[in-house]
Parts: C-alpha cells; structure tokens; sequence
C-alpha cells in the first residue's frame, strides 16, 4: 500500500508541476455561436426582420390536414432512410459511452498452470492472478475525448432531424401534388365533358348543312387531345402515388386524401420572420457542432504534450517463487506505476495538433458557408412566395375573362357570326389558363414549404 502511495504521490506532484503552464486552457469548453448576421438573408428582407426568433412551427401545426397528418406520422416510422439515421445515433451513443468509461480500470482474471517433468523428476506450478491495468491518459485528454464523443452524437441527431425535416417536406409536397392532379383532372374532365357537348352540337348542324365539315373534324381533333391529357393525368396520379409509397416503405396502394384546398398552409408574414430562426435549422447547429467537436480535438492534440499516469497490479494466488516450487502456494501482491513526460516523438506530436488546427478552420469556414447558403435558400423562397402571389390575381383575372370569352364567342359562332377557330382558339385558351391558375397555387404551396424548412421547421 505504501508503494502505491508513493506513486501517486509522485504523480501527482508531477502533474501539479505540469500545471503552471497553460494546462488550465485544456479543460475549456467550446462556445457555440449564438449568432446570425441580420443581413444574411440579403438585403430585401433585413429591415423587416424581428429582433428575437419565434419559436417554429411544429409540422403538426403547419400541416394540418389529417390525411397529411398521417401519411406524415406512416414515413417518420417506415421511412428506412430516417430509421438508418437513428441507428447512426445509437451507435455514436455507445461511442460516448465508451469515451465515459474509458478513464476507468480494466481488470483481468488470468489463471495458468505448468507442469514439467526433468529426469523424472515433475514440476507443477500455477498463478491464479487477478491483474489491474489503469491508464489515465494526460492531462485533458479524457474530458476532451468525451467532449468530443459527446458533439458527434449531438452531430447525428442533428442529421437525424434533417432527414426528418427533408421527409417531412418530401411527403407534403407530393401530397400536394396528388391534389395538384386531382384538380387538373377535374378540369379537364369538366373541359371533355363541355367540349363532347359541342361536338355533338357541331355534328346537328353539318347534319343540316350549316357548317363544314372542317369546324367537326377539328373540333373532334380538340376532343381527342383532352382526352390523351386525361389519360396523362390518371398515369401521373398513379406515379405520384407509387412515389409516396416509396417514401413510406408501403407497397403501391392508393393514396388517401383531401380536395384540393380544404385544408390551406399557414403563411408566414415578413414580420415574423428573423435571421436568428436559422439558428433552429439542423445543417447550422450541425454545423456548430461539428465545429466543437474539431475544438474538442484540437484539445486532445494539446494534451498529448502533457505526462500521462498509469498504473498496474497484481493480486493473486502463486506457488512459484521465482526457481523455487512452494508448496501450498502464497498470495503474490505487485503494484507498477510509471509516468510518461514526451520529450521527443519524431514530430508526431506537433504534426496532430498542427493538424487539429486546420480540421477546426476548415470546420469554422464550413459554419461560415452553411449560413450563406441558409440565408440563400430562405430569400429563394421568400421571392418564390412573393412571385406565386402576385401572378395568383393575373392568372384568376385571366381565367374569368377566357371564360367570358369562351361563351360569347360560342353564342357567336351558334348565330352565325363567327366561324369555329375562333372558338377553338377560346377553348384552348381557357383550358391552358385553368391548368396554369392550378399550378401557380401548387408552386405557391411548395414555396411557403420550402421557406418554412429553411426557417429551420419544427420536426416535433
């Protein structure tokens, strides 16, 4: 016991010489970045932006048609992709877990015989030792590994909630567009059923030699590419729906839903917008901690220049003492204690640490361009909203004056004062107007998704 005593007293005061360096700076913790330049998101929107960051959204609130709900809640659980992230996270789990445990003794139980048998003459010794290995590493190096075990799990539940972020987005999207094609395929079946009434009409009359020919067959001809579109429009439906079955690890089956706006998204106003909502988003705190864990690392590096203590020992049951045989054995006690001080490793050390600066750079540089693009994406999608509503009048306008179009040019045609292209042309027309009034409000709903992911939306 003394022995003992008399090495970690000798460790210790070792370690307390070692500490009027910087030893103490070994032990810092990293600082997160708590904040966002209000200008990142360019120069349109950072007047408008609010000094403290709302809380986001959770998808719950922000999707709140049930159907959606639940296709939503199917993926979060089928989705092998996010199941993939969450077993990352175990395993970065059990990392740290290693990391903790890894300043604590390991203990052996080795037992071994010999027998020897010399001009016959037979030798049997044996050890029944219970050995203890105690390697406590330098200075810092033990914090600084859990510390940095600990920012790679943070890391992985950060890609987690990306994934999950991404999928949620995914799923709502295509959700939409399955709606998007329910109502084209609406429209197109109201323009089938419109135009066929005409044809017949149009049929009457050549019957009775009030028109020609021409006016039937290309009246016919419109017929029949609306209905080939109808015919696209059921095919897309279908892929759509396999693409949504793909997402929730399902088998091709139809897909529930609503009519088209029955449920609308939440908007969010400018006012409610700040730079510091990025902060909530998965790829910037990712980003930040991988920043800690490159500091963290850089520690590590540091404290490689610092003595480390270990420690072994022995307690077990023996009857070989040294060349002698003694019978009935004794315990045998041993206890081994070193410090090791580098003086020289060939450059090594230096070379990890100068390499732990760079990987911390590289990672501060990564931080700096993930912001960017954040800031990016949020106005890309604030220009997109902005656009949507703004042509949302235009296209409304323009659908009622086609149509008013479409029936006055038919009454015309019916008396006789104008001839069928005309109608045709009317026709088409406000057809083209109805399917891109209908895909103006789908691009609008994908852009208030694509701004509420960028606002880092809520995965809870």
């Amino acid at each position: 016991m003394k022995k003992l005593t008399i090495i970690l007293s000798v460790g210790v005061l070792l370690l307390i010489a070692a500490s009027c360096g910087s030893v103490k700076s070994l032990y810092d913790q990293y600082e997160p970045n708590g904040r966002i330049p209000s200008d990142v998101m360019g120069i349109n929107t950072a007047n408008s932006l609010a000094e403290n960051a709302p809380s986001p959204l959770s998808w719950r609130e922000f999707f709140v048609d049930p159907l959606l709900q639940q296709l939503i809640d199917t993926a979060l659980v089928r989705n092998t992709d996010l199941n993939s992230a969450r077993i990352a996270i175990r395993q970065s789990e059990t990392s740290l877990q290693m990391a903790k445990k890894s300043i604590l003794p390991s203990l052996f139980f080795s037992p071994s015989g010999t027998i020897a048998n010399f001009n016959s003459y037979t030798s049997k010794t044996y050890d029944v030792p219970l050995q203890v290995n105690w390697d406590m590493g330098s200075l810092g190096s033990y914090t600084n590994k859990k510390r940095a075990a600990n920012a790679v799990v943070l890391q992985n539940q950060m890609r987690e909630q990306a994934v999950q972020a991404n999928l949620i987005s995914t799923v709502a999207q295509q959700y939409f567009l399955l709606q998007l094609l329910d109502k084209q395929l609406e429209i197109l079946n109201q323009t089938d059923s419109l135009w066929s009434a005409s044809l017949e009409a149009q049929k009457v009359l050549w019957e009775n030699g009030r028109v020609y020919s021409t006016a039937v067959n290309q009246l016919e001809a419109s017929c029949l590419d609306v209905k080939t579109r109808i015919v696209d429009a059921k095919r897309n439906i279908r892929g759509v729906e396999n693409a949504i079955c793909l997402i929730l690890a399902i088998s091709p089956q139809p897909i529930p839903r609503n009519r088209w706006g029955s449920y609308l998204i939440p908007q969010l106003a400018k006012e409610e917008i700040s730079a510091q909502m990025l902060l909530y988003r998965p790829d910037v705190k990712l980003a930040d901690y991988a920043m800690e864990e490159a500091f963290y690392n850089m520690q590590n590096a540091r404290s490689a220049f610092y003595p480390g203590l270990s420690l072994s020992g022995t307690l077990g049951w023996t009857n070989s003492a040294g060349g002698a045989v003694i019978n009935p054995g004794k315990i045998l006690t041993s206890i081994v204690g070193s410090i090791a001080q580098p003086i020289f490793a060939r450059g090594q050390l230096k070379g990890n640490l100068e390499l732990a600066k760079l990987a911390q750079e590289d990672m501060r540089n990564k931080y700096v361009q993930t912001i960017i693009e954040a800031g990016n994406q949020v106005n890309e999608a604030l220009a997109d909203c902005q656009a949507a509503s703004e042509k949302y009048g235009y296209y409304h306008r323009q659908v009622g004056v086609l149509h008013d179009a479409y029936v006055g040019t038919h009454e015309l045609m019916d008396n006789g004062k104008a001839i069928y292209l005309e109608v045709l042309t009317a026709q088409e027309s406000l057809l083209s107007a109805q399917l891109n009034e209908a895909m103006n409000m789908y691009d609008a709903s994908k852009a208030v998704i694509a701004l509420y992911i960028a606002l880092g939306g809520g995965t809870k």
